[in-house]
């Protein structure tokens, strides 16, 4: 870390600590969905996820805020974000009902990867050899997870992947109007926009929860609110260059939640495509450009 970088993230342990914080939120969300997805429908539980979370956020911030928070010079790429978004999530809420939740969380963190082989279409943004070595190493990696022959090679390992594909456009979008918005004004229209789009669909699609089911599905609400909150919150801490490992835990404690609730481990084969999509990740991080 240089001297500058220093003076303006002089918290990066408290960063790191917001970051690993956040991922076990995510991890913990996932896990709460996929327990309730053995009796419990997707449609309802994805309205549930986003409208607890626009609610903790207005509870949270509109006080402060205002109409700072709904106010936004680019609505339309607002209303695309939070709808890429919903559809990554209705994709990988399907791959968490057919795949152990380990190895669908890893195949979506080829995510990354996919972001720097579009970047060069869709930002303009010079890609570099050793990005294309990294996207390489990334779909090697789901290969080495699905095993082509057997194992986890169906139809339904499509699902991880296409959420994937889908946060990368969201990410993209992301990337467009980031310094141009309040991050948490980006953050409030994702739930607002999931909210909206959700509930379409809803009275074709309602099941009332049990009492037991109620407080789980308030819970991955706020797993993802305020895991996306303490996201927000570690970037103001540390530089994203010193941040940017840390979201691969996840995986690590997806593994673990993963073993400890539903007695699912990963095997050799789909631990190595893990390392391997989590090393294609790192490589394909731009680290000069995020120290800028």
């Amino acid at each position: 870390m240089t001297v500058s970088e220093g003076h303006q993230h002089p918290h990066t342990l408290r960063g790191i600590l917001l970051v690993l914080s956040a991922v076990f939120m995510f991890s913990s969300m996932d896990t709460i969905a996929k327990y309730l997805l053995r009796s419990y429908p997707i449609p309802p539980l994805i309205w549930a996820r986003y409208v607890v979370q626009m609610v903790f956020m207005l509870v949270l911030l509109a006080p402060r805020m205002g109409w700072n928070l709904v106010r936004t010079a680019h609505p339309w790429l607002q209303i695309l974000r939070g709808v890429l978004l919903v559809v990554s999530s209705v994709f990988f809420y399907l791959s968490l009902t057919f795949l152990p939740m380990a190895e669908a969380a890893a195949i979506t963190f080829v995510g990354p990867v996919l972001i720097t082989a579009l970047s060069g279409p869709m930002l303009g943004e010079r890609i570099s050899k050793r990005q294309w070595v990294a996207v390489g190493l990334g779909f090697m990696g789901v290969l080495i997870i699905i095993r082509p022959g057997g194992g986890l090679l169906t139809p339904k390992a499509i699902y991880p992947l296409c959420s994937a594909l889908a946060f990368s456009f969201y990410q993209i979008l992301t990337r467009k109007i980031v310094g141009r918005e309040h991050p948490l004004t980006t953050l409030f229209y994702t739930a607002l926009v999931g909210a909206a789009v959700t509930s379409m669909g809803l009275p074709f699609a309602w099941h009332t929860p049990t009492p037991l089911q109620i407080p789980f599905i308030i819970a991955i609400g706020l797993f993802g609110g305020f895991g996306h909150f303490l996201l927000i919150r570690a970037v103001s801490q540390a530089s994203p260059s010193a941040l940017a490992p840390f979201i691969y835990v996840q995986l690590i404690w997806s593994t673990l939640l993963a073993f400890i609730v539903f007695g699912e481990f990963p095997n050799t084969g789909s631990l190595l495509g893990m390392l391997v999509i989590v090393s294609a990740g790192l490589l394909a991080i731009d680290w000069k450009r995020l120290r800028g």
